[in-house]
C-alpha cells in the first residue's frame, strides 16, 4: 500500500512546495532545527582554537542559535569549556564566577611578550640556578587575595579597547592590578627548567600572569608552556565531550542526550518547591512566602521548582521573613 504522504517517484509530498519554489525561481525558505529549552554541553575545548571558534561550531553543529560559553580559555590552552544553550545562558555568569582548576606547565629561562609559548622571546635567563625549595617558598605569596596584572595579550579591556588588540599594534599600556583569589596552587612535577603546577581559582585569573609573576619573584625568567582546565564548577575534563563527539552523536542520534539540565549549574544551592499559586506569582517577578527555617542552610540562593521538578526560578531566600525574592525566572505569565 502506498503511503498518502508519498509520490509515484518515492519523494514524499511534503517536499513538493520547495520544488515548485524552485520552478518558479523563488529560493525556498531554509527549514531551522527546532530551538530547545536549554542545557549545558562540557566541551573539551582543543588547541588552536578561540573559545568563540567552539560556539560558532556548536551552532552549525546544532542549529541552535542562543549559545554561549561560561569562560573564555586562551587559543593554546585545552580543557572543560562550559557551553551554555538557550534559557542555559541566564546561568554563564555561575561558570565564569565559579572556581576553576588548571594544570599549568612553566618553562623558566625565557619571558615572551605573550607570557606564554606563542610569544616573542624578550628576555633570557639561566633557569639551572632554580631549586625546587626556591619554587615552594616563592609559591604560597600567589595564594588567597592577589593583585594580579592581567597580560597585555588578553581580552580585558582598558577604556573600551581589548587590550590584545593594542598590543597586535605594538602598543603597551599601563594596566591596573586586578584582585583575584587563588585558592591553592601546588607543585605536581618539577623537571628543570619545567614545572608543573595544579592551581585551584577563582575568576579573572589569568595562569600566565602568576607564571610570569612567579619568574621574577625567583630573579629569573619564566613563560606558560602548557594549559589545561580540568575543572570547572561541576564539569571536569574526564566527563567532557570533544567537538568530533558531538558532531558524530548528531549525525548517528540524538545530540540532546549530551545536555545537562539547566540546574546542572546549580547544583550547589539548595532546593524549594512553591505550589502552583505561588508559581504563578514567580512568574511575575513576585516574591512569595514560605515561611522560616524551610530552608535549613543560611544560602544567599535557592532554587526553586514546580510540583512537577521544573526549575522554575532562582531565587534569593531571606530567613528572617521566610519569604523568596526572585532573582531570574524561567517561565513567564
Amino acid at each position: 500500500m502506498t503511503s498518502n504522504n508519498s509520490n509515484e517517484d518515492g519523494s514524499s509530498s511534503t517536499d513538493q512546495p520547495q520544488t515548485d519554489a524552485r520552478a518558479r525561481g523563488i529560493t525556498p525558505q531554509k527549514v531551522r532545527p527546532p530551538q530547545i529549552n536549554g542545557g549545558f554541553l562540557n566541551i573539551h575545548k582543543p588547541t588552536g582554537m578561540t573559545s568563540m571558534d567552539v560556539i560558532r561550531i556548536i551552532r552549525r553543529i546544532t542549529g541552535q542559535k542562543k549559545v554561549g560559553h561560561g569562560g573564555t580559555l586562551d587559543p593554546d590552552a585545552t580543557g572543560v569549556l562550559p557551553i551554555c544553550i538557550g534559557r542555559a545562558t541566564r546561568f554563564i555568569d555561575r561558570f565564569v564566577e565559579g572556581r576553576k582548576i588548571y594544570q599549568a606547565t612553566a618553562t623558566f629561562g625565557t619571558s615572551t611578550d605573550t607570557y606564554d609559548a606563542s610569544g616573542r622571546v624578550t628576555v633570557e635567563s639561566d633557569p639551572s640556578v632554580i631549586t625546587r625549595e626556591d619554587i615552594e617558598a616563592a609559591l604560597p605569596g600567589f595564594t588567597g587575595e592577589i593583585d594580579q596584572i592581567p597580560p597585555m595579550y588578553s581580552a580585558v579591556k582598558v577604556k573600551g579597547v581589548r587590550l590584545y588588540k593594542l598590543a597586535r599594534a605594538g602598543k603597551e599600556i599601563e594596566r591596573e592590578p586586578r584582585r583575584v583569589v587563588v585558592h591553592a596552587i601546588n607543585i605536581t612535577s618539577w623537571d628543570s627548567p619545567a614545572l608543573g603546577l595544579r592551581i585551584e581559582c577563582g575568576s579573572g585569573f589569568y595562569a600566565r600572569s602568576v607564571i610570569h609573576d612567579l619568574g621574577h619573584a625567583l630573579d629569573n625568567t619564566a613563560h606558560m608552556s602548557g594549559l589545561v582546565r580540568s575543572q570547572v564548577g561541576r564539569f571536569t575534563l574526564d566527563d567532557a565531550v570533544t567537538l568530533e563527539e558531538l558532531e558524530e552523536v548528531t549525525q548517528t542520534g540524538d545530540w540532546q542526550q549530551l545536555l545537562y539540565p539547566i540546574d546542572g549549574a546549580l547544583m550547589d544551592l539548595p532546593a524549594v518547591v512553591i505550589d502552583p499559586v505561588q508559581e504563578e506569582a514567580v512568574g511575575f517577578g513576585k516574591p512569595v512566602l514560605i515561611g522560616p527555617g524551610v530552608i535549613e542552610k543560611a544560602e544567599p540562593e535557592v532554587r526553586t521548582y514546580s510540583r512537577e521538578g521544573e526549575l522554575i526560578a532562582l531565587m534569593s531566600y531571606d530567613a528572617v521573613l521566610g519569604q523568596l525574592i526572585p532573582i531570574r525566572v524561567l517561565i513567564a505569565n
